[in-house]
């Protein structure tokens, strides 16, 4: 009697012992399950913050552009309303013909208008892109023309050519002969902005900062001011 007890305790056990370690294989598989969840879910949020990351990156670089642009494009209406007004005059020049009859020759012009002549001449090569014929034309007239009003006009296109021919080193030196003799010329201000972009290009980091804060801090509410602004921000400053 005893002896069959004893077998049916130990059957007994044996079916306890399979059925503990069926439960420990399922509760393992389902931890190993919950950790592959978990995985999954911690890659989801990595892929969702760093997809966050990149729209508000590349935000903030159409933010930067948009002020670069509008910024440039204020800087190119000044340069087309200077070159409008300059190439005004040239309809006079255009001979008048009408019902077949050759237009009176003209009268003597006043040195001023001749000077005005002779720039709108040099600035056609310019308009249409020739800078190098431009730099050359333009640097003979600033030499001729020692007293003319429209020197600082002349010196400012030079300026510009030697810049568009990436000359930076030129420009630079022609844009401070600019500041340095005609410090009350309309194109006092633009030519400052271009010297210290000048400076951008030629590498000179510290002083090209220092000149667009100059920029911006004395001349508030003006379009170099606010191109000297978008210049510092693209360099950090």
């Amino acid at each position: 009697m005893v002896k069959r007890t004893l077998a049916a305790l130990l059957v007994l056990g044996g079916l306890v012992g399979c059925q503990s370690e069926e439960q420990l294989k399922k509760v393992q598989l389902e931890m190993s399950d919950m950790k592959m969840e978990v995985f999954k879910l911690r890659r989801q949020m990595e892929d969702s913050n760093q997809k966050q990351e990149t729209e508000r990156m590349a935000a903030e670089e159409a933010r930067r552009l948009d002020r670069r642009f509008q910024a440039d494009l204020q800087d190119t209406l000044r340069q087309l309303q200077d070159t409008t007004r300059s190439l005004g005059s040239r309809i006079q020049d255009v001979p008048a013909r009408r019902s077949g009859r050759t237009a009176p020759a003209p009268e003597p012009q006043p040195p001023a208008q001749d000077d005005e002549k002779a720039l709108q001449s040099v600035l056609l090569d310019y308009n249409r892109g020739n800078y190098a014929l431009a730099a050359e034309s333009l640097e003979l007239f600033v030499k001729g023309n020692s007293s003319s009003s429209r020197r600082p006009d002349a010196l400012f296109y030079l300026g510009l050519s030697h810049y568009n021919l990436k000359a930076f080193d030129k420009a630079k030196s022609t844009f401070e002969q600019l500041l340095r003799e005609h410090p009350t010329s309309n194109q006092f201000l633009p030519a400052k902005l271009k010297r210290a972009q000048c400076l951008k290009w030629l590498g000179l980091k510290p002083a090209a900062i220092q000149a667009f804060r100059e920029i911006k801090s004395g001349f508030p509410g003006t379009s170099e001011a606010r191109t000297a602004q978008q210049e510092l921000e693209d360099l950090g400053a």
